[in-house]
């Protein structure tokens, strides 16, 4: 059952053709404006909030939303959206928490009160104040939500893993090579059965869903810089790009061709 706040559809909402798309990735976020998004039924470990400029069909649970809305974790759904805004929020950060309490426990919400995002996708700059929009809509007083999610985590050795997980987004990439439960685990000091234990205790997560969730991320990160597909699965430690593409699209619902055109700027 899908829980629904009153929507009424924003005002303004005008048809503008050939904005540029673009993607914006940082630790706990991964944030796409785009035209012609078509993904398939998919689902995937990050809270999603889609808000459409245009024409917007998603589907959860066999029924149909055209509106601004937010996709709990773990949730399928499929979207075919012509032109809008797509967040994908870890459910650990700052900006998890604080859809998870929009949610209060069910899998999709409508969103009532988002102003028409006509001007504000207009330019990768701009971008930076749909943010904090969201927020004060979804009743954040004070909209300091940054994405991070090592900083809400309670265990230090967790906390101190996720930032170097995070050297992802910069210049360099750590294969997963290095990411073994086991090497992990003495690098905290810990046995692998309790860091395994503790890490799923944290995170809500796994630890080798959640690892390959975030190699999926470093590809995104690397098309997203020109990397062929080839290149960005090598880059994120996948065996070959087959293999990436698999995984993206039972993640993301698209192919990683489809995703190439919404990467390319």
């Amino acid at each position: 059952m899908i829980f629904k706040m009153t929507y009424r559809n924003p005002r303004n909402m005008t048809k503008r053709k050939g904005r540029t798309p673009f993607v914006h990735l940082q630790p706990g976020m991964l944030l796409v404006v785009g035209g012609a998004l078509d993904a398939d039924v998919h689902a995937h470990h990050a809270i999603q909030v889609v808000w459409p400029v245009e024409r917007c069909e998603m589907t959860i649970d066999g029924q149909l939303e055209t509106g601004p809305v937010i996709v709990a974790s773990g949730v399928p759904h499929c979207l075919k959206m012509q032109q809008g805004l797509v967040i994908l929020l870890e459910p650990q950060s700052d900006w998890g928490e604080l859809l998870a309490d929009t949610l209060a426990g069910h899998r999709c919400r409508v969103v009532e009160g988002l102003p028409a995002l006509t001007e504000l996708v207009e330019s990768k700059g701009a971008i930076q104040r749909v943010l904090p929009r969201l927020a004060q809509v979804l009743g954040k007083a004070s909209p300091q939500v940054s994405g991070d999610v090592s900083s809400t985590i309670g265990d230090d050795r967790i906390a101190r893993l996720l930032s170097s997980l995070d050297a992802c987004f910069m210049d360099h990439c750590l294969k997963p090579d290095h990411w073994r439960a086991s090497e992990v685990a003495t690098s905290l000091s810990l046995s692998e059965g309790r860091f395994l234990h503790l890490f799923r205790e944290q995170m809500g997560i796994a630890w080798r869903p959640y690892l390959l969730w975030r190699r999926l991320l470093c590809a995104v990160n690397g098309m997203s810089k020109g990397m062929s597909a080839t290149q960005a699965a090598h880059e994120a430690g996948f065996s070959d790009s087959a293999h990436l593409s698999r995984t993206f699209r039972s993640n993301f619902g698209m192919s990683i061709r489809e995703a190439m055109a919404v990467f390319d700027r």
